[in-house]
């Protein structure tokens, strides 16, 4: 069943099902693309421990504690959420894993050869929404055993014109929907960057920045959505050989951030 929580002030509404953002809203503008729309059957979701595709490794990822089967993007995204608390402004949410439980994977048979995946450390990731104003700041809290291997990446996806005429600002340089488009699921990358401006047409713009994650991804299949994603590392580098050589490993506890205001 699912469950919807309305953050709301007199700028900006927001609405958040199940722990995924939904909607936000300022002068009955949407900046969110709708699930069920053309594109991706999402609107946002968390890349956890895994950023990426694994199938060219197997499905496999190599850790201090043995292998690991993952899927992409990892298995965080086939836990559910559960609300911790809420009010007006803000919303917190909680998934807890426990090291080595089998997960149903959303992806086989269709897309994958793996009907389950595992990780074999516990962990547990809490979401937290904040509104003020029109700026949406969300928070995530990874807490585990020191020197756990992890990836972590945020999947928000933003509404667009259709036009195909909006343009992604980084560093000074315009980066036109085409080129993302072109970039293929590979995605395109911003890289040691902390800030980007997405250019809207009609509407007001939006402007993106994060704290912990270092870098960004931009990755579109149509003209009416773009996902800019915030992410720790840049996969497509690794041709896939994922290993905790290639991974972060956690303080034991760790704290990441993302602001998305409309402007």
């Amino acid at each position: 069943m699912s469950s919807f929580v309305i953050l709301k002030n007199k700028k900006a509404q927001v609405v958040i099902e199940n722990g995924e953002l939904i909607s936000f809203q300022k002068d009955n503008n949407e900046y969110i693309h709708q699930k069920g729309s053309k594109g991706w059957k999402n609107s946002d979701i968390e890349m956890f421990p895994i950023i990426g595709p694994l199938s060219k490794n197997n499905y496999r990822v190599q850790t201090k504690k043995g292998t690991a089967i993952q899927d992409q993007h990892g298995l965080l995204r086939e836990l559910s959420y559960t609300l911790i608390s809420s009010s007006d402004e803000t919303a917190k949410f909680i998934k807890k894993y426990k090291k080595n439980t089998a997960i149903k994977n959303s992806k086989f048979p269709k897309k994958s050869t793996e009907k389950e995946i595992f990780w074999p450390f516990d962990f547990i990731f809490e979401k937290q929404f904040t509104l003020v104003g029109t700026l949406l700041k969300i928070d995530f809290i990874i807490t585990s055993e020191k020197g756990m291997p992890f990836m972590l990446g945020y999947h928000p996806a933003f509404l667009l014109s259709d036009t195909g005429k909006e343009t992604v600002v980084a560093g000074g340089e315009k980066i036109s929907l085409d080129t993302i488009y072109k970039a293929g699921h590979n995605a395109f990358p911003v890289l040691n960057s902390s800030a980007v401006r997405l250019e809207n047409i009609g509407k007001s713009n939006l402007e993106l920045s994060i704290t912990g994650f270092n870098n960004f991804m931009l990755w579109t299949p149509a003209n009416n959505m773009l996902c800019i994603e915030p992410i720790t590392q840049y996969t497509s580098y690794t041709d896939e050989k994922f290993s905790e050589k290639n991974m972060r490993l956690s303080s034991g506890k760790e704290l990441f951030s993302v602001t998305i205001n409309i402007v």
